[in-house]
């Protein structure tokens, strides 16, 4: 036996970090894959944000174009995201939204490996690296962005932090793969890829970081005047969100009535919204702020944006400008003494784990957000009617059944496609009939209908016969047959 004992390797305190990192990481990977496919099973996804992409990555898998006729538009005409083409092959071995979720977690999770990697060599302290991964995992800002169904830009969770991490440690291959691999997940990434490129040509290399600036503009402008506006007709759905008329109208508001903007940019729970963003790394980025300010782009997007989700901490616009606010804080950190590394680093998770309690998302968070689970009895009920539905059917189902049945050509969000709401690049198709409401052939919705699906199916539900109806859901088929 004390042989036996004495051929098991121990591991040293660094091996036990390493374990603890990864223990960390597998745990959030298990935690939220749990908890967000629960949510889908139980109802809680929606054709917005999950549906589409699970249909249109579906599209991709069996080699055909990504047209989204859950949205009207081809998938990468709504963001220049090609970062989805290497989900495809995963949907050959398993199709369907929770391939999304896992990888999505996964992704976010990995993002606290180079961080601790960084942490363990500024900090010279293992244990202090560990805590320095956890901050990142705690920021509610992570988690609440893991639970809003699915968006690809939950990958630049694991390509900024490799991105910082290799900028940092000057290991150039990588920087490059972490900034490509980043500016083909969204075509507005640039918000933080110019501000770190600009940090790389001040603090490390000049060339890399002014091929940094340019290879992200560059990515940007293809993306959007070269392959969103072939597909869409223009460069960005989203010029609405800049206040004032645009980026001039706000340049000039900004300049003739300065006192105006201000009160706009602290309107609304902004303000608060920054506090959210910066206080669970106990702001400790200010004692070196340069690194953290690659987040300032991102942040003033956020705030100037008229678009509610933006400014507000559950959504996914925020999940990218953290990665820089926790490497700013453990960059500012390692320049104090030893001593006050421990004190600060102590003071920052304890900042993480408070915020956590008060805005995340996990158990033991106040609010951690409430959803059906899989069991419960509208879900079952679900499930049972769905098996009504032909896998070739072109159908028109609300909006929490569309992720169930996106694995089709054409599926619609009802009341879509019989009237046009958030569908197409034109906004004069809005409140319109398209001539695809001829080819539904079946149409599943809840028994209980708000005032306006109840108006929109007594309008256009006169073709249709009830097949079959449950305690929660009722399907429709057309009684005259596909095409009249």
């Amino acid at each position: 036996m004390s042989k036996l004992r004495n051929k098991i390797p121990r591991l040293s305190g660094r091996g036990w970090s390493v374990v603890a990192i990864l223990g960390v990481v597998a745990f959030y990977v298990w935690w939220f894959s749990a908890v967000t496919i629960d949510t889908h099973r139980g109802l809680g996804t929606s054709a917005y944000d999950l549906g589409l992409y699970d249909q249109g990555v579906w599209l991709l898998s069996r080699f055909k174009a990504p047209f989204v006729t859950l949205m009207g538009r081809n998938m990468f005409g709504d963001h220049a995201s090609l970062i989805l083409v290497f989900f495809a092959p995963l949907y050959w071995f398993h199709a369907g939204p929770e391939t999304l979720l896992v990888v999505q977690s996964m992704a976010i999770a990995a993002g606290s490996i180079p961080l601790y990697l960084y942490a363990r060599r500024r900090l010279d302290n293992d244990w202090l690296a560990v805590m320095a991964g956890m901050c990142w995992l705690l920021h509610p800002a992570v988690g609440l962005s893991n639970l809003e169904n699915f968006h690809p830009d939950s990958m630049l969770g694991l390509f900024v932090p490799l991105a910082l991490y290799a900028a940092l440690e000057r290991k150039w291959r990588l920087y490059i793969v972490a900034v490509v691999f980043s500016a083909l997940v969204k075509e507005d990434v640039l918000l933080v890829l110019v501000p770190l490129g600009a940090w790389v040509a001040v603090r490390r290399d000049r060339r890399i970081g002014y091929a940094t600036i340019a290879a992200s503009v560059i990515a940007t402008l293809v993306g959007m005047f070269v392959l969103m506006r072939s597909l869409i007709g223009v460069p960005t759905r989203n010029g609405w969100r800049i206040p004032y008329g645009g980026v001039d109208g706000f340049i000039k508001e900004s300049l003739t009535n300065p006192s105006t903007v201000l009160k706009y940019l602290t309107s609304e729970g902004r303000l608060f919204y920054i506090w959210q963003m910066v206080s669970p790394v106990g702001v400790l980025f200010l004692l070196m702020p340069d690194l953290a300010l690659v987040s300032g782009l991102v942040l003033l997007g956020n705030i100037v944006s008229t678009f509610w989700y933006q400014f507000h901490l559950g959504y996914h616009y925020s999940l990218v400008a953290v990665p820089a606010l926790v490497f700013g804080s453990v960059y500012a950190i390692g320049r104090m003494p030893k001593i006050n590394r421990i004190v600060l680093c102590s003071v920052m998770l304890v900042c993480s784990v408070t915020t956590s309690v008060m805005w995340g998302s996990f158990g033991f968070s106040r609010h951690p957000g409430y959803h059906w689970p899989a069991s419960h009895p509208m879900a079952v009920a679900a499930r049972e009617i769905i098996k009504d539905v032909p896998d070739d059917a072109v159908i028109s189902v609300y909006h929490s059944l569309a992720p169930h049945l996106s694995h089709r050509e054409k599926i619609y969000m009802f009341p879509n496609p019989f009237r046009v709401v958030l569908y197409g690049a034109d906004i004069a198709l809005e409140g319109s009939q398209l001539p695809e409401s001829a080819l539904v052939g079946y149409v599943l919705l809840p028994i209980q209908k708000d005032e306006e699906m109840t108006k929109d199916w007594q309008t256009f539900g006169a073709g249709f016969e009830l097949l079959r109806a449950n305690e929660g859901f009722e399907v429709y088929q057309r009684i005259s047959g596909l095409g009249s």
